[in-house]
C-alpha cells in the first residue's frame, strides 16, 4: 500500500504481529555475534489482495511450508529459524531460498525471525526443555515482578522432583521483567534422578522419531546412571553446554553435538542425548509459542485497528473491512519438519 506521499507501507496486521513478537522475545536478548533476527521480509500491503489476518509459525522457512502459507492466504511467517542469514549480494529465481522470499513478497506475505531471543528468553526454549525433564514451572508473565510466586499447594508422590534452575550465561543487560534472561538452562536436583526415567520424559517430545542418540560413559549402563544436574540448550548446544571442553552437567540435552564434544563430555562422565537440531526446538511452537502469540495479536490488534481507524478515511470499503475484523489465527505448520529421517533396518 503506499500513501499519498507515496510511502509503502506494510499490513496493519502484520505490524501487530510484530509488535507482539518483540514484546515476547525481545530482539535485545539475541545473540547478534552471528544471528540475524528480526523482520527478515517485510512485504507491502495489497489493498485488492488482501491477506488473512492469521500467522504461520515454523522452525525452518522451506519451499513447503512457503506454498502452505501461500495456499493459506497468511499475512505473515514466524520463522524460528532466519531465512536469511549472511549478507545477500542479490535476489533471483534461480536460487531456491532466494525464489521462495520472492514468490513470498509478490504474495504480500511477511517474514520475521526471533531465532535466539527465543532460547534466552524466560519461559522461552531453553526453559521449556527443562520442564520437559522436571514438569513445568509456575508461569510468570515477563511484566510481572519475578519475585511475585503464587504459594506452592503441598506435594504428592506424582508432583515433579523439587530442583531449582538457573541461567548458565545470563544476560548481562537484560530488558527490563526478562532479569534471568540468557543461553542455556542448569537444573539441579535436590534427590538423585535414574537415567532411564528422564530418557522416558525426553522421549515424550521426540514426535515419531523410532529412537533417541544418546552418549554414555564406557563401561556404564543406562539403568544404573543417576543424574544430578541437567543442562538444557536447543538446536546446536556445544557453544554452552562445554566449558573449555568440560561439560556443564551430568546430563547435557541439545539438538546436536559434535562427535568430538560428545567423546570429551561421556571420557568425564557424562551423558549426551540430542534430539537432532530442529526437533529439540519445533514442540515449543505447539506448546508454548502458539497460545502465547495468539493472546498477544489479539491484544495487540485491537491497539493497531485503533490507531489506523484515526488515520484512514471512512470511504475506502477494504481499509473498513480490515479495520472491523477483529479476528485472529495463529497457527503451526504442517509441513515444517526435520530433514533427518531415521530409518529403521
Amino acid at each position: 500500500m503506499a500513501t499519498s506521499q507515496g510511502q509503502t507501507l506494510s499490513s496493519p496486521f502484520t505490524k501487530a504481529v510484530v509488535n507482539s513478537m518483540r514484546k515476547l522475545y525481545p530482539e535485545a536478548l539475541a545473540d547478534k555475534s552471528f544471528d540475524n533476527t528480526g523482520l527478515l521480509l517485510e512485504a507491502p500491503f495489497h489493498l485488492a489482495k488482501r491477506q488473512r489476518n492469521s500467522v504461520l509459525l515454523t522452525v525452518d522457512l522451506t519451499r513447503a511450508v512457503a506454498d502452505e502459507a501461500i495456499e493459506r492466504g497468511d499475512s505473515i511467517i514466524v520463522a524460528y529459524h532466519p531465512i536469511i542469514f549472511r549478507g545477500l549480494k542479490s535476489l533471483t529465481l534461480g536460487d531456491p531460498q532466494q525464489d521462495t522470499l520472492l514468490r513470498l513478497v509478490q504474495e504480500g506475505i511477511s517474514v520475521y525471525s526471533p531465532h535466539t531471543a527465543v532460547d534466552a528468553v524466560p519461559g522461552g526454549m531453553a526453559d521449556w526443555l527443562c520442564d520437559v525433564v522436571t514438569g513445568p514451572e509456575a508461569a510468570t508473565h515477563p511484566s510481572l515482578s519475578t519475585t511475585e510466586k503464587p504459594p506452592l499447594p503441598p506435594r504428592n508422590v506424582s508432583d515433579p522432583p523439587l530442583h531449582t534452575r538457573t541461567t548458565i550465561y545470563p544476560n548481562p543487560s537484560p530488558p527490563e521483567g526478562f532479569e534471568t534472561a540468557g543461553m542455556g538452562r542448569l537444573v539441579t536436583f535436590q534427590a538423585l534422578q535414574p537415567l532411564d526415567s528422564l530418557i522416558k520424559r525426553i522421549s515424550s517430545i521426540t514426535q515419531g522419531v523410532v529412537g533417541l542418540p544418546i552418549a554414555i560413559p564406557q563401561g556404564r549402563n543406562i539403568n544404573d546412571i543417576n543424574i544430578s544436574t541437567v543442562a538444557t540448550c536447543p538446536g546446536s548446544g556445544s557453544s554452552i553446554l562445554m566449558k573449555s571442553g568440560q561439560p556443564v552437567a551430568d546430563l547435557l540435552l541439545t539438538g546436536e553435538l559434535s562427535h568430538h564434544e560428545a567423546l570429551a563430555a561421556i571420557e568425564r562422565g557424562s551423558v549426551v542425548i540430542t534430539l537432532f537440531h530442529s526437533n529439540s526446538e519445533r514442540g515449543y511452537l505447539d506448546s508454548v509459542m502458539r497460545s502465547r502469540l495468539q493472546a498477544a495479536v489479539e491484544d495487540e490488534w485491537d491497539i493497531v485497528r485503533a490507531e489506523w481507524a484515526g488515520t484512514t478515511g471512512t470511504g475506502d470499503t477494504v481499509i473498513s473491512g480490515l479495520l472491523n475484523d477483529s479476528s485472529v489465527a495463529v497457527d503451526v505448520s504442517s509441513e515444517d519438519r526435520d530433514p533427518y529421517q531415521v530409518i529403521a533396518l
